[in-house]
């Protein structure tokens, strides 16, 4: 049951570097907990996840554990409070580690009972300057937080003092999280061929008459059999109109001779998500106006991929799809131009309504924030691109019926997504095992 020694490396590495920002802001304490199980009815729980800031520094599975960092100008101490060990209850729900043996295999300073947090807390906490924590994204830490300083603050009369300041520690790890190392990027790739398997095997399966839960039952088998644990998100499986809908989820129409169809899943490893768009048609053949929609949104990838490198902003990529997707738009009668008109009042965006893109990593909707503050800017410019970073690229087109709108082009919703690593020369598409063009897909269906 012991981690690999990589692990141990990684994350004691993850935790330096965090300790070494907590100094730089003046020094205290760090208190990150992993996700709370949760109850999904009476007596039955929801499939555990931890908390991913959590995993990220500790590489430590099991729920109802908190890692704690003391960094000041004593020196830096990590602990981890974890579940100890009960023999009766790993015989009904499996192993534990137990304090003693997490601290030896998580590679943490010391290891106490979680049953210990309340009464140890207080005591770190006294004369520290600062506390990092999460602030306001566990309604229950913050509770206990606030319990814990007022003990601190009630021990004044004998010269003892609580932290002045409550630090964001999620930003700290934000910007750590946001640039990936070797390791990450090679997990995300293998997450990436799963998932490219699996809309693979989606293509080959499809045929007019089937639900959509049987396209995504075998997207699921797909990711199982390969050794992913869950999809890295809600599986977006909508035939027809329903793929007019971003976030749909039912997942239960049948799907319709003629119609496309539409996919947006990936699985979870290691506890990194892939995140892969494809739309086709469920007859194996597009029809002309599907055609001509799918390659303008095709089109726009292509422009929104060339934008994507070291240097250019978050918006930069984005931009260059809503200019190609705009002129489409104009094109087949869908909007009217000019095309720069169009683009300033945001015509676009009653068939193109997201971004083109989000950071991806251990979260599908990944941490990192996409506009910097400078010390000189009253409005935050956008991040600029740097290698290490991992981003979707996702234009779309979604047409619903309407009276103004030629009956060739209804109900077509067609969505093109790709993972993107940021290189030195500009970016490497890890999804593009699964077929992108119409000659490829259509190819691959009728095979």
């Amino acid at each position: 049951m012991t981690p690999n020694a990589q692990l141990i490396e990684r994350t004691s590495a993850r935790r330096k570097a965090l300790a070494a920002q907590m100094i730089e802001h003046g020094g205290g304490i760090a208190i990150i907990s992993t996700a709370p199980e949760a109850l999904r009815n009476r007596d039955t729980e929801y499939p555990f996840r931890w908390d991913s800031y959590f995993y990220y520094l500790t590489g430590f599975t099991e729920p109802q554990a908190t890692l704690v960092i003391r960094a000041d100008s004593q020196g830096v101490e990590t602990i981890l409070f974890c579940r100890e060990k009960n023999q009766e209850r790993e015989i009904w729900d499996g192993y534990r580690y137990g304090p003693q043996q997490a601290q030896l295999s998580f590679g943490m300073d010391r290891a106490l009972p979680v049953d210990q947090l309340n009464a140890e807390m207080p005591k770190l906490l006294a004369n520290q300057s600062n506390v990092f924590v999460a602030m306001a994204s566990n309604p229950t830490t913050d509770m206990q937080l606030q319990l814990w300083l007022g003990e601190v603050r009630a021990q004044a009369r004998s010269g003892i003092s609580a932290p002045r300041n409550t630090i964001d520690v999620l930003a700290l790890i934000d910007e750590m999280r946001l640039r990936k190392d070797a390791h990450e990027l090679g997990v995300m790739r293998r997450a990436a061929k799963i998932s490219a398997q699996a809309h693979c095997r989606a293509m080959q399966t499809t045929r007019a008459g089937m639900h959509e839960y049987e396209v995504e039952a075998e997207l699921l088998y797909e990711f199982k059999r390969h050794g992913s644990p869950f999809p890295a998100y809600g599986s977006i499986v909508a035939g027809g109109r329903n793929a007019c809908v971003l976030h749909y989820r039912e997942n239960s129409d049948r799907l319709v001779d003629g119609s496309l169809l539409l996919i947006d899943a990936g699985c979870e490893l290691e506890g990194y998500a892939s995140d892969i768009t494809r739309t086709f048609p469920v007859s194996g053949k597009f029809s002309a106006a599907q055609q001509a929609m799918y390659e303008l949104v095709l089109a726009a990838q292509d422009a929104a991929v060339k934008a994507t490198k070291p240097g250019a902003h978050f918006m930069q990529p984005h931009e260059a799809a809503v200019r190609v997707l705009t002129q489409g738009m104009i094109d087949h009668g869908l909007i009217q131009g000019p095309l720069d008109e169009a683009i300033s009042t945001e015509r676009y965006k009653r068939f193109y309504m997201h971004r083109t893109g989000h950071w991806l990593g251990m979260d599908v909707h990944d941490c990192g924030d996409y506009r910097v503050q400078t010390s000189s800017d009253t409005e935050k410019p956008w991040r600029a691109l740097e290698p290490g970073m991992v981003l979707t690229i996702e234009p779309g087109i979604y047409i619903q019926a309407a009276a103004d709108i030629d009956p060739k082009f209804h109900d077509i919703g067609i969505r093109i997504e790709d993972d993107a690593v940021v290189t030195s020369q500009g970016c490497e598409l890890i999804t593009r095992d699964v077929p992108v063009s119409v000659r490829e897909i259509e190819a691959l269906m009728q095979r």
